[in-house]
Parts: structure tokens; sequence; C-alpha cells
């Protein structure tokens, strides 16, 4: 693997499991990086240097690898894996592989983002969102997850994938929107696998301080 001729530049906050799910890959590729935190309750993501990363809808994160900016989470894990992964593991080549991992950042960015993700914002950040229906489409995708994951290790093939990499961030902290993981053996024994890959770095529990 060819390495940056310089850190990439990753801009997010430090709570956004979207943002975490990127220094994790990150992490997990050993590429080096800098972590530059947006102080989004001061509108700083919809500034208009920030909104010129290529980052029309003001989102967090954003990366810069040189020259190039590229915004949504799942775009970004897709960049760096076929930039920076040779070997094909994280985003595999093969056709039927490559379309099961597409089908779960599509969850990610639908059931995983309106369920345990919306849950979080409305009982950590104080978001008016409908939190009784969050949880409900949270427990109805633990439900489906953790009878899929009862005879696989990883969500597609037998080794990691940017797939399990978009969906841990916001299972991990369900809990603290109010989805408990209690119920699902099979994704609680999934977490503890991507937990012990080397490289892990875990995202700060919403309970820490924010940083002075």
């Amino acid at each position: 693997m060819t390495l940056p001729a310089k850190p990439i530049r990753l801009y997010r906050h430090a709570l956004s499991g979207h943002s975490h799910r990127v220094e994790l890959f990150l992490s997990l590729l050993g590429l080096p990086c800098e972590l530059i935190d947006v102080n989004m309750v001061r509108g700083a993501h919809k500034a208009p240097d920030f909104l010129a990363k290529n980052n029309p809808f003001g989102q967090i994160p954003v990366i810069e690898d040189g020259d190039i900016a590229i915004a949504d989470s799942n775009a970004i894990l897709v960049y760096l894996a076929t930039r920076y992964d040779s070997t094909g593991r994280w985003l595999p080549r093969d056709a039927v592989a490559a379309a099961r991992v597409q089908q779960w950042l599509s969850v990610a960015a639908g059931q995983l983002a309106c369920g345990p993700s919306m849950a979080r914002l409305a009982v950590v950040f104080g978001a008016r969102l409908d939190l009784d229906r969050a949880q409900a489409i949270g427990r109805q995708l633990y439900d489906v997850l953790d009878g899929y994951l009862a005879k696989r290790q990883f969500l597609v093939g037998d080794t990691p994938t940017i797939a399990d990499i978009a969906i841990y961030s916001y299972t991990a902290h369900a809990p603290e929107g109010g989805v408990s993981l209690d119920p699902y053996g099979h994704v609680r024994a999934w977490l503890a696998r991507i937990k012990a890959l080397p490289g892990f770095i875990p995202m700060r529990s919403s309970a820490a301080p924010e940083p002075v």
C-alpha cells in the first residue's frame, strides 16, 4: 500500500458516528490522518469555505487527501478502500460481493440512519425527532441483523469489509438512544469481533465531557 504524501485531513465531530466510521477505517488501514474538529454549534459546517470542500450539503465528515476533497462517510469509505487497499479485502472486486457491500452501505444510510442514529440524536442531543419511531426502526433492524449474523462472522464474506465499518459505530452506541442490544447476542458478538481488529479505535461515549 502506498501511503499518502501527507496526512489525510479528517473534518469531524467527536460524537458523530458518521465521523467515527471514517476515523476507524483510517486507523484500520494504518493511514496517517490529521483530525480537525468542526464546531457545528456555531455553524462551521455551513460556512462557505467548508461548503466549498466538494460538500454542498454542509455535512460532516469530510476528508482532504492532497487536492482531493470527499464528503459523505460512505463515499469516503469507498474512496479509501479503492485507493489504499490493494488487496481488495475491504471492498471486494468480485461483482456479487461488491453488490453485497453496497447493500449494507444502503442500510447504513437507511434503517441505521433513520433508527439508532436518529434515536441517539433525540436522546443525546435533544433533537426534535420521533423517538418512538426511531427506536422501533432500530429494534426492527437488529431483529433482522441478529438473525443474519447467526451463521456469519462478518456482513460480507469471512473477513471484515467497509460494510461492517459502516454499520459498526451507530450500532455500538445504539443504547445511548435507548435501543438496547441485550436481546441481540449475535450482534454483540459481531461488535466484539470488530473491536478485536488490529488498529481498532473506539468512538467517545456521549457521556464523556466535551473538550474545552
